[in-house]
């Protein structure tokens, strides 16, 4: 398990802050992430790779010279949210463009797809670079891909030698895609993570088992098998691979040229892993293929998973140059010494603060109101934390609990500030949205941020809100939340109870109920509902290549949300 941890919700920012301390020379601190320490050229194309936290050296290990100008630091499993993404690419812009890189699950598409919105609309250009390369998941990750394991390592080198060597941004992004698309990986597991400040992991494997195709957010394995020699595990992982190889590659046999990793997934000791290569490489050999520059290590972790993964990229020769190229940054040295200047030390814009001058006496009252009531919200969720997060790991990554909670706790400073500043319904509320989608992050962060800014918007600021304004806030919502996620009844998410609530509230408001017996019936509505997610199979999201397991539960976002309204409704 996790033992040194302080305080669980400050943990990302002290271990970040720590790992700038050591790595200074490579690394200056930006929000939520890092950016180089040393000078890049103007108009050179800047790499930036993110994700959730607890899977160092990814990824912050990777800036420097010869690979990423920045990494996005999210909390632990979860995607850093738009604004934090947005922040450090800004950070590292140098006139050339931005990469963003990622691994393929939902909440990072979501928050680093909006980040590259929102760089474009500034007339910077902005391209994703989603990593791919997980077997297991074959169709099963978001967006119908492979979800992305370590073969990140990979993706972000060729794209920051690229970049380093001049390649213009349509090239970076070309050849970058071009690597995650010959790139694929297989991992296992003999024993799940626990998360800082938990005592159980999130999974567990049956004793002398392993976990076959496992995730790196603490996913447990598609299927188990029992524990085989080094031998039999290099056999099952050099099969994986090579039965996913990807078209127009050489097939065994056929010659060419591989790029190895084994990569460590937190608790497996390098001897282990050094062990593993051996019959993984004599796999390969005997296959016909070149095995150029193996990495052997931790690469992508998984906190403190016991396991190891397998990523194998079949090289051309452009690849195998910038495979090899020159780098230097904290977790990988390859190459010549790139030599390097200083860079200016980073300086934070400055925030605009928000004027709500004029704001009339009613909408005043009604945004301490919202205020009170998002507070409320805000302490329910902390006594809910631990058991969102259960629910939340028997098909995902157990971070949900934990999301809710510190979005919930943003949003509820958010909403006191603005309101003791003379904000009325709408803007309290609309502060309180992008406070939680800041400070969550993942998917359901930026799902609350939006769900919580069309609720606003409706609900204005000329006074206090009618039931009717509420229920076109509740439908608005939902339909922004479709609009993002990609989502509808059935799929297995917060929606199955967010649909019913509003059409229950706009039906109750109809009816001539007054608001507070709207709102509870409507909320009874959603508890039902979020209950009835038991018997779904997901459709989308972390979950869905283990629908099995999520079978007999109910959904953790539909969960929450039906949890929300009830304590609104009895508050109201």
């Amino acid at each position: 398990m996790t033992h040194l941890f302080g305080q669980p919700e400050t943990f990302v920012d002290e271990s970040v802050a720590g790992f700038v301390d050591i790595y200074s020379h490579f690394v200056q601190p930006v929000p939520h992430g890092v950016i180089r320490s040393t000078a890049t050229p103007q108009g050179k194309v800047a790499v930036i790779a993110g994700g959730g936290s607890g899977h160092y050296p990814a990824f912050a290990g990777y800036v420097g010279p010869g690979l990423a100008d920045g990494a996005v630091c999210g909390n632990v499993f979860a995607s850093p949210s738009t604004r934090w993404v947005y922040d450090v690419a800004k950070a590292a812009h140098r006139g050339g463009g931005v990469v963003l890189g990622f691994g393929n699950y939902a909440g990072d598409i979501l928050n680093f797809g909006l980040a590259a919105e929102r760089l474009r609309a500034e007339g910077i250009p902005a391209e994703l670079l989603v990593v791919t390369d997980d077997v297991a998941s074959e169709g099963q990750g978001a967006n119908g891909e492979r979800r992305g394991i370590a073969g990140d390592v990979v993706a972000f080198k060729i794209a920051g030698a690229a970049a380093e060597a001049g390649y213009s941004f349509d090239d970076v992004v070309r050849v970058s895609r071009h690597a995650n698309d010959v790139t694929r990986s297989m991992g296992i597991a003999f024993a799940g993570c626990t998360l800082p400040g938990e005592s159980e992991p999130l999974f567990t494997v049956t004793e002398g088992h392993m976990g076959v195709g496992l995730g790196i957010h603490g996913e447990p394995g598609i299927s188990e098998e029992p524990i085989g020699t080094p031998s039999e595990i290099a056999d099952l992982l050099v099969d994986k691979v090579l039965a996913g190889r990807p078209e127009g590659t050489p097939g065994p046999g056929q010659g060419g040229k591989v790029a190895v990793l084994v990569n460590g997934l937190g608790s497996t000791k390098y001897e282990e892993l050094f062990l593993l290569y051996v019959p993984i490489a004599a796999r390969l050999r005997a296959a016909g293929y070149q095995i150029v520059a193996p990495q052997v290590g931790e690469l992508v972790t998984s906190l403190d998973m016991a396991g190891a993964s397998l990523t194998v990229t079949w090289l051309d020769e452009e690849l195998e140059r910038l495979w090899t190229a020159p780098a230097q940054c904290p977790a990988l040295s390859v190459g010549a010494t790139i030599e390097t200047t200083p860079a200016p030390r980073y300086v934070a814009p400055t925030e605009e603060v928000a004027d709500y001058s004029g704001t009339p006496e009613a909408a005043q009252q009604a945004g301490q109101q919202v205020a009170a009531l998002i507070e409320a919200v805000r302490d329910v969720l902390k006594d809910a934390e631990a058991e969102l997060g259960r629910i939340d790991a028997i098909a995902g990554d157990g971070d949900h609990g934990t999301g809710m909670v510190n979005g919930s706790v943003a949003a509820a400073q958010a909403a006191r500030t603005a309101a003791d500043a003379g904000a009325g319904a709408g803007a309290t509320l609309s502060a309180a949205g992008g406070a939680w989608a800041d400070r969550a992050g993942g998917t359901s962060g930026v799902i609350w941020g939006v769900l919580l800014h069309a609720f606003a918007d409706k609900l204005g600021d000329a006074g206090k809100p009618t039931a009717q304004q509420v229920a076109e806030g509740a439908t608005a919502s939902v339909e922004a939340v479709m609009r993002l996620a990609g989502a509808r009844v059935g799929n297995k998410t917060m929606l199955d109870a967010q649909v019913p609530f509003a059409e229950k509230l706009a039906e109750r408001v109809g009816a001539g109920d007054d608001l507070k017996t709207a709102f509870t019936t409507a909320a009874q509505a959603a508890t039902a509902a979020a209950e009835a997610t038991k018997d779904l199979r997901p459709q989308i999201g972390r979950a869905r290549p283990l629908a099995e397991r999520s079978l007999g539960h109910p959904d953790a976002g539909a969960v929450s949300l039906a949890l929300v309204t009830r304590t609104i409704a009895d508050k109201l």
